[in-house]
């Protein structure tokens, strides 16, 4: 949820950047942006890597 919070927030900052020409707050705008992605990617990573884990351990159980 946070990764789409960040996202939205950098796409506001960008376009008041637009808007108001500051580049600052368009590059801000970018940051978070890509932060929130960021954050997506690696969240989706993890989840990954957790259901590799559980698969893994069901395996060990199994051969019990």
């Amino acid at each position: 949820m946070d990764n789409d919070l960040d996202q939205a927030k950098g796409r506001i900052k960008q376009a008041a950047g637009d808007l108001t020409g500051n580049d600052k707050l368009k590059q801000d705008g970018k940051t978070d942006e890509n932060a929130g992605k960021a954050k997506e990617f690696l969240g989706d990573i993890k989840d990954k890597l957790d259901d590799v884990v559980d698969k893994v351990k069901d395996s060990l159980h199994r051969d019990k």
